[in-house]
């Protein structure tokens, strides 16, 4: 039997078994346990950043960072089109008003002067969004936020390991959030973590994802708080996959290496491009067509050949519950969706797969 290629699949072994058997043994199997803490110092260490906080979710994450911006009823949220909707949603959560601007052709990331056009006195906050891990220019949304007193609250969820002159994604803005859903480069199953430049407000928000519980006042809740902790046993899957992290970014970038190498004497096929001094983390691998391609059909013959494939994202503004807040046109997240395709970039793949899969597609396009 042919050896399976994965498409974004979770890579999980012995040592995740271990840490989910101490975790177990432990006792702390919900949202208090010794391996919550330790996550969150580990993780914090890793991105270069004094503290964290472990979240339910990526959602979550945007969520309890736009709360705790104070961002509200009427406020405006400059967010990208082309994105997940896990994005925009929290906005609506918020009370406010996304505001949703094109992204750049190249980068496929959140274009700096549909920004700087979209502002206006209502505006509070930008959510720039490393698509598919590749960092945004964020020389020019830092200078943005600077400019018109605005919050900065990175959606990191899908870059966790790219870096921007060498600082990691995720702590340039006030906050940054990333996802430990199952296709991210580490997972905990699910869960998120939110960092942050003010060590205040991130223990605000530590408090306030356990209900606003005050445990030394006789669980004493003197604000509304939100039911998003991690559990002992989420933190525990992320303990054991932060060993591997390197092991898996290094993976994912050789990957988009060999796809880089074999697929560049096809001259109608790009790929997401890097700002200067950025360096993406690759977590998912596209290609964008210069010519017309069948993507739909495309993607069944390669099924044929057991190669998964994704569509690149929908521009948000397509979904009714969005479209009302689309600022000026999208043709770029357009044309990047209707001709682009994410390629296997999971690390259970092997290099010998991803050449498979170069030759199955090259086979299939010319």
């Amino acid at each position: 039997m042919a050896k399976r290629i994965e498409l974004d699949a979770p890579n999980v072994s012995e040592i995740e078994k271990e840490y989910l058997c101490k975790s177990i043994d432990s006792g702390f199997v919900s949202t208090f346990g010794p391996q919550v803490p330790e996550f969150e110092n580990r993780f914090a260490k890793y991105i270069g950043t004094g503290k964290a906080v472990s979240i339910q979710s990526g959602t979550a994450a945007i969520h309890i960072a736009l709360f705790e911006s104070g961002i509200g009823k009427g406020d405006e949220v400059i967010v990208p089109s082309l994105t997940f909707v896990a994005t925009i949603n929290p906005i609506l959560y918020a009370g406010a008003n996304p505001v949703i601007v094109d992204v750049d052709p190249e980068t496929w990331n959140i274009d700096p002067d549909e920004i700087q056009r979209a502002v206006t006195k209502k505006t509070k906050a930008i959510i720039p969004v490393h698509l598919y891990g590749n960092p945004c220019h964020m020389d020019a949304l830092g200078q943005i936020a600077k400019e018109h007193g605005l919050s900065m609250i990175e959606d990191a969820t899908e870059s966790l390991g790219a870096t921007y002159r060498k600082k990691q994604t995720g702590t340039f803005g006030d906050f940054g959030c990333f996802s430990f859903n199952g296709n991210k480069l580490i997972t905990t199953g699910g869960g998120g973590m939110v960092a942050g430049k003010n060590d205040e407000s991130l223990d605000h928000i530590k408090f306030l994802v356990n209900q606003a519980r005050n445990e030394s006042e006789d669980d004493y809740h003197p604000e509304v708080g939100f039911n998003y902790r991690m559990t002992n046993i989420e933190a525990a899957l992320g303990l054991a996959q932060l060993e591997k992290i390197d092991m898996f970014l290094s993976k994912k970038r050789k990957f988009n290496q060999i796809y880089r190498e074999e697929l560049k004497d096809i001259n109608f096929i790009r790929f997401q491009e890097e700002y200067m001094n950025a360096e993406s983390s690759c977590w998912m691998s596209c290609v964008i067509f210069k010519k017309k391609i069948d993507i739909s059909g495309l993607q069944k013959k390669l099924k044929e050949n057991g190669i998964p494939t994704r569509r690149v994202f929908i521009p948000v503004v397509e979904f009714p519950p969005y479209k009302r807040y689309k600022f000026a046109d999208h043709k770029n997240s357009c044309h990047i969706y209707e001709n682009s395709l994410c390629l296997p970039s999971s690390t259970l793949n092997s290099e010998d797969d991803i050449y498979y899969v170069c030759r199955t597609l090259k086979r299939n396009i010319l």
